[in-house]
């Protein structure tokens, strides 16, 4: 199969224009963006020859007759995305299903997957369609601003059908997506080949003290929330020096203090914690050391501290050998000592849906390995390249 790299790129840019905001785009799941977005798309699979189905979670699929490869990714972005994020993925997947129909090659379905982002929870519409999550528990998730996945949802009825797609048609899934990292920007290589996706998990812990007068309250009083979250971050450095790799990575990404007055000594800071790893085990003694962080703080400070976890945990996911093997000489093809193998320390849909099916992943650079931000960018010849690369791995993958 031969993608055409023009038709590509125009549509990439096209995709950009829902909701962009200078260089990078603002389209959070089921906002009027979002919507417009996945309308167009279904128009578009509908005129390359490929029957459009939205899910009840807003999944977008683009299905061929009988069994086929699916290839895809996710076109929602965080409030402040990227233009790339996710939507690389997806009209990579338009252009080559668009390819083999056209040219009668192999079976060759798509799929741009629903709030990868998180508005709702990380991973929602994968989550969903691989059965991880019912519909009734994601349609009592609530956004920062308390809108329900169930009314969010609505903004795509009149494009749903009421089923989700049968995952026993597909025969694996490619996902192509940007780095979003600086590795291979750093290297100037243009492709790798993801070797498996991490581990995640996260906590909201919440800590209550006493709401008091700033200006009145001797310190030695104080039973300040925010002072004993920020002694909770201190610590979580400090303990996981002897555990962690340089791959692992711990956050603490919210917070939110009340009654968050300058002249109030807070009574209440809820935060979270999230960890990733490539290793079970050593997600489980980052999680003891957190335990025991937050015990100690809770006993040194006297205030209280509450943990509760955030969805379900995200355990490391290895890619599939057959598909990584297909990717691997595709990548010796078209980008010879210009590529590696690596892990991917972002989360994406293919951890869901690798409970379904074999899956894999390709990589191109981000430049300055900048992602999450109206800064993300790619070259275009790194773009077509991951493109030429995909198509021959799913050239070899589909069945014909």
């Amino acid at each position: 199969m031969s993608p055409d790299p023009d038709r590509f790129l125009s549509d990439l840019h096209h995709l950009r224009s829902f909701g962009a905001e200078g260089a990078g785009v603002m389209r959070r799941a089921f906002s009027g963006p979002d919507i417009a977005a996945r309308e167009w798309l279904v128009a578009r699979i509908g005129e390359i020859g490929l029957t459009p189905h939205v899910d009840p979670a807003g999944n977008v699929f683009g299905l061929t007759d009988g069994p086929s490869l699916l290839i895809g990714s996710h076109s929602d972005t965080q409030p402040e995305g990227g233009w790339l994020d996710g939507a690389y993925g997806v009209i990579a997947g338009l252009e080559i299903a668009r390819t083999a129909a056209g040219s009668g090659g192999p079976s060759i379905s798509l799929v741009s997957f629903q709030d990868e982002e998180g508005r709702f929870g990380a991973l929602t519409g994968s989550d969903l369609w691989a059965g991880r999550t019912t519909l009734a528990e994601a349609d009592r998730y609530t956004d920062t601003d308390g809108a329900s996945f169930a009314d969010a949802r609505h903004g795509l009825s009149h494009l749903m059908q009421e089923d989700f797609v049968d995952p026993g048609r597909f025969t694996g899934f490619l996902e192509a997506h940007i780095e979003q990292g600086p590795v291979l920007d750093a290297s100037a290589e243009g492709v790798g080949v993801v070797t498996s996706i991490v581990g995640l998990r996260q906590l909201q812990i919440t800590v209550t003290g006493q709401q008091n007068h700033a200006g009145t309250t001797p310190m030695h009083m104080r039973r300040d929330a925010f002072q004993g979250a920020a002694r909770v971050a201190t610590l979580l450095n400090e303990r996981f020096t002897n555990i962690v790799t340089p791959q692992s990575v711990w956050t603490i990404g919210h917070i939110r203090l009340h009654p968050n007055a300058s002249s109030i000594v807070p009574g209440r800071a809820i935060f979270t914690i999230q960890w990733r790893d490539g290793e079970t085990d050593r997600l489980d003694r980052m999680e003891r050391i957190i335990e025991d962080v937050l015990t100690e703080v809770a006993r040194e400070t006297g205030l209280r501290i509450d943990a509760g976890r955030l969805r379900n945990d995200l355990a490391p996911v290895p890619m599939d050998e057959g598909i990584q093997a297909a990717l691997r000489a595709a990548a010796d093809r078209h980008a010879q000592g210009r590529w590696r193998t690596m892990p991917s320390g972002a989360l994406h849909d293919a951890s869901n849906v690798s409970h379904l099916m074999p899956v894999g992943m390709l990589f191109v650079p981000s430049i300055g390995g900048i992602s999450h931000s109206f800064d993300e960018d790619t070259a275009e010849a790194d773009l077509v390249l991951g493109l030429r690369v995909l198509a021959d791995a799913a050239e070899a993958l589909a069945p014909s």
